[in-house]
């Protein structure tokens, strides 16, 4: 999740039994909810690499919620402090409830980072494999909204700021609730969208029945060849509607990305054999050429290949000899930016350029 959603989440949580052990409480929640996202600083000292490296990694574990929050805990009760104000009448909160609360924030910071379709690292630095449900887009816009309208609203008595505190977490699980069901449903039609273009799976089909997605898997780098089958799918969130999903078809060869709605009338009706309603897709080559697997061994390419839940790999040679592997996240398809990587290779296979491209 964005920052303003975490932020605007802490300010609700202030306004419960959470915001009452005494004066420091609201920073206390607002600074832990929003203290994972210091991993942030990697990107000065290593650039991308060190980003992708570090991101939703430790401080969105275990570790991180027992550090960050006694360390946003102690930072708060030492600032109540040294700064007095004569016109809050309130006692100081003390060290213990304010580690506690801080605590809980970063813990649910976490929460909301899962959901997404970005994910979070859960376990390291003891694992380090991603974990995503994929009911959220990064910002959500409904949510923003549910938050930040209770908050701007009712505030001129304590009633109607525990009646609007209730409204917003009430509409906060709706939210979660709703994109839950259609995720779930967008799971289902998938097949569907792709017809009998749909290769059989490599495998047992379980990524239809997981609730909670991670990566890299075993398989996320099929040799070039052989028969054409169905390693992975999954069902990406859009940022207009809860209802807006983008497909994800992990081939053993290339990824295969179309978008549907849950709700076209069209689902209503049962499948044909020849139905073309949705053969419509964009499709990413994903050979892994020797290059490729050469490329791959480089620092950078070890970042962004831990990062990337669909590393999409393409490769060309030009005239001079010099070989270009370039990897896309089929996640985030024409976002461009850091989720595209170049790695430059002389024909005796010498390194000489790599790095995040647009």
């Amino acid at each position: 999740m964005d920052n303003l959603t975490h932020s605007l989440f802490a300010l609700t949580l202030a306004r419960t039994r959470l915001g009452r052990v005494g004066r420091g409480a609201t920073m206390a929640l607002v600074l832990a909810s929003n203290a994972p996202d210091i991993d942030a600083v990697s990107a000065l000292a290593g650039g991308m690499g060190a980003y992708l490296r570090w991101h939703r990694g430790p401080t969105h574990g275990l570790l991180g919620i027992a550090a960050l929050g006694c360390l946003c805990g102690a930072l708060v009760w030492g600032a109540c402090r040294v700064w007095k104000r004569s016109d809050d009448a309130r006692p100081d909160a003390r060290l213990g409830p304010l580690i506690t609360i801080s605590s809980l924030a970063v813990l649910f910071h976490i929460l909301m980072d899962l959901p997404t379709s970005y994910g979070t690292r859960l376990l390291s630095p003891f694992d380090w494999h991603w974990f995503a449900v994929d009911w959220m887009p990064i910002v959500d816009i409904y949510l923003l909204v549910a938050l930040a309208a209770p908050l701007l609203f009712g505030r001129a008595s304590p009633d109607a700021r525990r009646r609007n505190t209730a409204l917003a977490l009430v509409l906060m699980g709706a939210i979660y609730s709703v994109r839950g069901v259609a995720h779930h449903r967008a799971l289902d039609l998938a097949p569907r969208l792709f017809g009998e273009t749909l290769p059989p799976p490599c495998g047992p089909a379980a990524f239809l029945e997981l609730s909670v997605d991670y990566w890299p898997h075993p398989t996320a780098r099929p040799a070039p060849g052989g028969r054409r089958c169905l390693v992975d799918m999954a069902a990406m969130p859009t940022f207009t509607s809860p209802f807006e999903w983008r497909i994800v078809a992990h081939m053993s060869n290339a990824y295969e990305v179309h978008d549907v709605n849950v709700l076209d009338a069209r689902f209503l009706t049962p499948a044909t054999p020849s139905e073309v309603l949705w053969r419509t897709t964009l499709h990413l080559p994903n050979i892994w050429t020797p290059a490729a697997v050469v490329a791959a061994g480089t620092e950078t390419a070890q970042s962004f290949l831990g990062f990337s839940r669909f590393p999409a790999a393409r490769t060309q040679t030009d005239p001079a000899g010099v070989t270009t592997v370039r990897w896309t996240d089929a996640r985030f398809t024409g976002a461009g930016g850091p989720f595209t990587l170049e790695v430059r290779l002389a024909n005796d296979g010498r390194v000489l350029q790599q790095g995040f491209t647009r």
